[in-house]
């Protein structure tokens, strides 16, 4: 049994047309080795119960665990009279999520606009709280998982991701790791001992149950000054997987590990099997 489940974030490449969409994309997944996927709702929640009953029935039948990327607009820095819509898509997110079996929902917190990280937490932490507790009123036990960002002008560093998960039960980050190696555009984040040091302070901060339950992003990254401009595949990028891979199976991290290259699922099951090389874990 593998400490972690590998997929991707948004359908696999090779999903067939029929029966296409979340449904194929499921199944297809699993035939090739995979046991997880990010739906990636990433442009507006546009499904029914219908279309979330079946998704979940997929997920259920074919062993896949399902989590939800919310769409992009979401900004918990948003101007007030912008913030009910902007709250709008990440609880829809959440709610048609549970609905077809999602257990997190990823979400990219917002911009600064300009202000210090720790003045705009004072707005968006009461606002990220109200929003759990409404989710847990209607009995939807979801997990909100703010991103790590790969842009220092985006909320989303990995003190910002910490200290959210530290004051609302309910809210657990999402680390990616090529966010982190790309943020501050100078390519550090990026051996194993900074590695460790990332993973220590999440163990601080939420725990050490909270290491079992990890939600990763990974794929290589190309980034400039003002940090990510795109994914990569996995052999064009400078990051050091291995180092990581390392990392993580020294400290004990469990949970599941989502693929963003462009090659999604290819380099998916490289992670996998890099994953089995670095801990001998077998499934």
């Amino acid at each position: 049994m593998l400490s972690f489940r590998f997929g991707t974030v948004g359908s696999p490449n090779g999903t067939p047309s029929r029966p296409g969409g979340s449904v194929g994309g499921i199944q297809y997944a699993a035939s090739i080795g995979l046991d997880a996927l990010e739906l990636a709702w990433v442009n507006g929640v546009r499904v029914g119960e219908t279309t979330c009953a079946a998704i979940k029935q997929a997920g259920e039948e074919n062993n896949v665990a399902l989590s939800i990327h919310a769409p992009y607009f979401v900004n918990l820095n948003g101007d007030e009279k912008k913030w009910p819509q902007l709250r709008k898509y990440l609880m829809d997110a959440a709610h048609f999520g549970n609905l077809a079996g999602a257990t997190d929902i990823v979400f990219h917190a917002g911009t600064y606009f300009g202000r210090p990280a720790g003045e705009v937490l004072k707005v968006i932490l009461p606002r990220l709280h109200e929003c759990v507790q409404e989710l847990r009123a209607a009995g939807n036990p979801v997990t909100l998982r703010p991103e790590i960002s790969g842009k220092a002008a985006a909320i989303g560093s990995l003190d910002d991701v910490l200290e959210m998960a530290k004051e609302i039960p309910g809210v657990v980050p999402c680390i990616d790791f090529a966010h982190l190696h790309a943020r501050l555009g100078d390519g550090k984040m990026n051996s194993y001992v900074e590695w460790l040091s990332v993973l220590d302070q999440y163990q601080k901060k939420l725990g050490a149950r909270a290491m079992k339950h990890f939600h990763i992003h990974l794929s290589g990254i190309n980034y400039g000054p003002k940090g990510e401009k795109n994914h990569l595949v996995m052999e064009e990028a400078d990051l050091k997987f291995k180092d990581l891979m390392r990392a993580l199976y020294d400290v004990g991290v469990k949970g599941r590990l989502m693929c963003e290259s462009p090659v999604m699922e290819v380099d998916a099951l490289k992670f996998k099997k890099l994953w089995m090389k670095v801990s001998g874990e077998k499934e």
